[in-house]
């Protein structure tokens, strides 16, 4: 385990409900998906008009880490203090199927901009102004070893003071998003940054 290193902050959102460091803060039952993330623009955010030409990935990602960070202002940190680490197990599928379908007639720039999972690392890192090292995998399962072995690493060589890590997965109907925000620092929850601990809060 990294000295100094802890979970300050945690997201979880899934089945249309969102839990901010292990409580239930919002629920939006029966909702698709599109509606259910404009609702969390319109409760956590709503001053960013960017956001409604974003793909569903991209929201999905953008609006977990504005509810993340919501307690949790990164003004102390420079831009290249802060690190993003992502990983999923569809890529950008969804909205490549949908480019897709557009080719045939006249292809759709708006949805080519979305045709690469870590577009949404720079739609976050846009709103936040992070400019530290960032990086998506694409796995099978969400790998909380791996992701929580990466940041370790980030974070034990100075490559970054804090780090936004996690799942983001969309694929049609289906998506998780999971985020955790870690820092060399305590505040917020502080609590020890292990995989365990991860796995805890994910649950």
């Amino acid at each position: 385990m990294s000295e100094n290193a802890y979970i300050t902050s945690a997201c979880v959102i899934r089945n249309n409900m969102v839990t901010r460091n292990g409580e239930k803060v919002f629920e939006e039952k029966n909702a698709a998906l599109p509606e259910f993330l404009r609702a969390l623009y319109d409760r956590y955010s709503g001053q960013y008009p960017k956001f409604h030409k974003m793909d569903l990935l991209s929201k999905l990602g953008w609006a977990a880490v504005e509810i993340l960070l919501q307690e949790t202002p990164m003004d102390m940190y420079a831009p290249e203090d802060t690190g993003v680490v992502l990983a999923n197990t569809s890529s950008s599928l969804d909205t490549d199927e949908r480019y897709y379908e557009t080719v045939s007639e006249i292809a759709s720039p708006a949805l080519f901009v979305y045709t690469l999972p870590n577009i949404v690392i720079g739609e976050i890192s846009i709103r936040h102004k992070f400019k530290g090292e960032n990086a998506f995998f694409v796995d099978d399962r969400f790998d909380i070893g791996f992701i929580a072995g990466y940041v370790r690493q980030l974070l034990e060589t100075g490559a970054v003071k804090a780090c936004v890590c996690g799942w983001v997965e969309q694929y049609h109907t289906g998506y998780e998003a999971a985020l955790y925000l870690v820092e060399k620092n305590a505040r917020g929850m502080a609590l020890p940054f292990t995989a365990e601990q991860v796995e805890k809060l994910y649950r």
